[in-house]
């Protein structure tokens, strides 16, 4: 009896200290990593997201940009900070289900060294071309492709881009030729001359070319098609069911940050993210708002880092 006793009172002191704890939490300021650097669609995303949580906790939440070898550099820096609470971080598609394929020195471990929070933007990409490009559909570039396999230049900003267009490859059977770039400021000035005719890269980087008929799109790569690009069908609907590659960013803390310390920060994001301004803020920058549970966060990780998986070693993709 003495035991039960004890054990219940160690239950419910336990249960007092968390209260007490998320009650406290935050008594100074926290630090948000950003693994892009000032002025990129993540960071200016989250400094809004971080200006607004300063403002419903009362405490100061500022970023601090680490930027590096892929976007690995914070993130380590992350899941090595102390799980206090007062580190939090930025995590992506990139740095949690495609840098462990990709990297193979990465140093940490996705599904072990955090804490999920919560998503909070989703990122379709865009595949587009030269005006002078004919096909104008999904279908009509994969028999252009078939037509002369390995002529069509694929310009491939970014690791993710890489591998929308691996999947493309594998799942529509086009036979491609991919041309890595770095970043969308050098890969777009050759597209729009017309050296390259095809580019898959982001929705913000590719829409004000294409608003402007610099451009023409062909695709978004979400499963259906979004608000983000009025009337650009994914290329799920043009005769690829199933094809999907959706990037997103989403807060994380380190692994051991307090469970209470999780749940509220969860609720209070989750609130801003519901908020019109947030909403009209992150659609501006490219994004599609998107919050979640801790766990809806930690098991989107689990099977996407089991998708690219597969794409990335078909493909023999690496990067030291």
């Amino acid at each position: 009896m003495s035991f039960i006793r004890s054990a219940l009172a160690l239950f419910l002191g336990a249960l007092f200290a968390s209260a007490v704890l998320a009650q406290a939490y935050p008594a100074k300021p926290v630090r948000v990593i950003v693994p892009f650097p000032p002025g990129q669609g993540t960071d200016v995303a989250t400094r809004h997201l971080v200006e607004q949580l300063s403002k419903a906790l009362g405490k100061n939440f500022f970023v601090e940009n680490r930027p590096g070898a892929g976007a690995a550099l914070g993130t380590e820096a992350l899941a090595r900070s102390t799980p206090d609470g007062y580190t939090l971080g930025i995590g992506t598609a990139g740095t949690h289900t495609m840098n462990p394929s990709l990297f193979p020195a990465l140093g940490y471990d996705p599904e072990k060294d955090f804490e999920p929070i919560t998503l909070t933007g989703m990122l379709p990409l865009m595949i587009a071309a030269h005006p002078s490009f004919a096909p104008s559909s999904i279908q009509e570039l994969i028999a252009a492709a078939k037509a002369k396999p390995d002529t069509l230049n694929v310009a491939l900003p970014a690791p993710p881009q890489r591998i929308a267009f691996e999947l493309l490859r594998q799942q529509g059977g086009a036979p491609l030729f991919g041309i890595p770039y770095k970043g969308s400021a050098s890969a777009l000035p050759e597209v729009m001359s017309g050296q390259v005719l095809l580019i898959i890269d982001s929705i913000t980087a590719l829409r004000p070319h294409i608003n402007s008929g610099r451009l023409k799109a062909l695709a978004v790569t979400s499963l259906g098609s979004t608000e983000l690009m009025p009337g650009v069908k994914s290329v799920a609907e043009q005769g690829l069911p199933g094809f999907e590659l959706t990037a997103w960013n989403a807060f994380f803390a380190p692994k051991g940050t307090p469970a209470p310390i999780v749940s509220l920060l969860n609720a209070e994001v989750r609130k801003i993210l519901a908020q019109p301004e947030t909403r009209e803020r992150l659609m501006s920058l490219g994004f599609e708002v998107a919050g979640s549970t801790p766990q809806q966060l930690a098991d989107r990780i689990r099977v996407e880092r089991e998708k690219w998986s597969r794409i990335i070693q078909a493909a023999n993709i690496r990067f030291e």
